[in-house]
C-alpha cells in the first residue's frame, strides 16, 4: 500500500466514533515503535513532520524513512503529514516532496488573512492530489517552532467554522477548546476541563467535517516520574486527561495529535537505563529499549485512548 490521504481515513473515523492517532516522528526508532504497534493492532496511523523535525534530521532522510515504514507495513493505511507549517513556501515544499497531507498554521494571523493564507495553500495542494488542515484558534504552550503564551491563546469561536471552511476549501479543522501544546498543559491543583460545549457547537455547524485536536498528549505520569527519578527536573507536568480524549474521538474529532508522551518515555527511559547501566555506550543498547517502551505507549492510545485499533 502506498501513501495515503486522510480522506477516507477520516470518514471512517467520524462514522466509526473513534479518532486516529497523529504521531509526532523525528527519527528511526519513533518511526518503528509508531507503525510495528499500528501494524499489530491493524490500525490507520498519521506520521507527522514539523518544521523542527526538518530541520533536525533532513526531510528526504524522513520521507525515506516514512517509505519504509509503508514497505515493512503494507496493510495499514499511513499518511505522511506536516505538522504546523508556517507559510505557503513550507508547504509546498512537502507537497512537492511526497507528503499527502499538510497543515497550514495561520491562527496566529486576523481572520481574513488566515483565510486568505489557508486558501492559497489549499489550491495548490489540491491541485497535488494533497488534503489540507487548518486551524482556528490558538492552543497555548510550546512544541517545536509553536509558542503561544496564554495571553494570546483562544478558543475557536464556532460562529466562525462555517465561512472558514467554505471560503478556504480545507479538508480538516484543528480547534481550540482547552488543550495546548508541551508537557505542562495545566497548573497542579487545577482540574483540566476541555470545552466540549464548542466542540458540539462547532460539529453542528459542521456537520460529517472532520476535527482535529492539537496539544493532546496526556503526559503519563509513569514516566514524568522515571525522568525526575534519573536526573530529570519536570515537576507539574500535566497533561489531557485520557477519557476527555476518548469522548472527544467518539464525536466529530477524526484525528488526535500526540507528541509530548512519545518524547516522555524515550527521555524517561533512556535516562533509567543510564542510571542503572553508567558504563553502556552502544547507542543500540539503549535505545532499544526506548522503542520498546514507545510501542507499547502507542498501543495503549490505539486501543484505550483513540479506539483506533482493528480499524485499518
Amino acid at each position: 500500500m502506498a501513501l495515503v490521504t486522510s480522506t477516507e481515513m477520516f470518514k471512517k473515523a467520524y462514522h466509526g466514533g473513534y479518532a486516529v492517532g497523529a504521531f509526532n516522528v523525528n527519527n528511526m526508532e519513533i518511526v518503528q515503535a509508531i507503525t510495528e504497534a499500528c501494524r499489530e493492532e491493524n490500525a490507520p496511523v498519521i506520521l507527522q513532520v514539523s518544521k523542527g523535525a526538518r530541520a533536525y534530521a533532513n526531510h528526504t532522510y524522513l520521507v525515506k524513512l516514512v517509505e519504509a515504514a509503508v514497505i515493512e507495513c503494507p496493510n495499514i493505511p499511513i499518511v505522511l503529514h506536516l505538522d504546523h507549517g508556517d507559510s505557503f513556501e513550507t508547504c509546498k515544499s512537502c507537497i512537492d516532496g511526497g507528503f499527502t497531507s499538510v497543515m497550514i498554521d495561520a491562527s496566529s494571523k486576523p481572520f481574513a488573512e488566515n483565510i486568505e493564507i489557508t486558501r492559497k495553500v489549499v489550491e495548490y495542494a489540491h491541485d497535488h492530489g494533497v488534503v489540507v488542515e487548518a486551524e482556528l484558534g490558538a492552543l497555548a504552550g510550546v512544541e517545536d517552532e509553536v509558542n503561544v503564551s496564554a495571553d494570546h491563546a483562544h478558543y475557536t469561536r464556532p460562529e466562525e467554522v462555517e465561512e472558514f471552511v467554505s471560503k478556504t476549501g480545507c479538508d480538516s479543522l484543528a480547534i481550540a477548546i482547552g488543550t495546548s501544546h508541551g508537557a505542562y498543559k495545566f497548573k497542579q491543583g487545577t482540574k483540566p476541563q476541555l470545552r466540549f460545549d464548542i466542540l458540539e457547537e462547532v460539529s453542528k455547524r459542521l456537520p460529517e467535517f472532520p476535527i482535529v485536536l492539537h496539544g493532546s498528549s496526556s503526559v503519563p505520569q509513569e514516566y514524568v516520574e522515571m525522568v525526575n527519578t534519573y536526573g530529570g527536573a519536570m515537576p507539574g507536568a500535566i497533561g489531557v486527561p485520557e477519557e476527555q480524549l476518548r469522548h472527544a474521538a467518539s464525536l466529530a474529532v477524526c484525528k488526535i495529535n500526540i507528541d509530548s508522551d512519545l518524547r516522555l518515555a524515550m527521555t524517561g527511559t533512556i535516562r533509567k537505563f543510564f542510571a542503572e547501566h553508567p558504563d553502556k555506550f552502544d547507542p543500540r543498547e539503549y535505545l532499544k529499549p526506548a522503542r520498546a517502551n514507545i510501542k507499547e505507549l502507542v498501543r495503549h492510545k490505539l486501543v484505550n485512548v483513540l479506539g483506533c485499533n482493528g480499524k485499518a
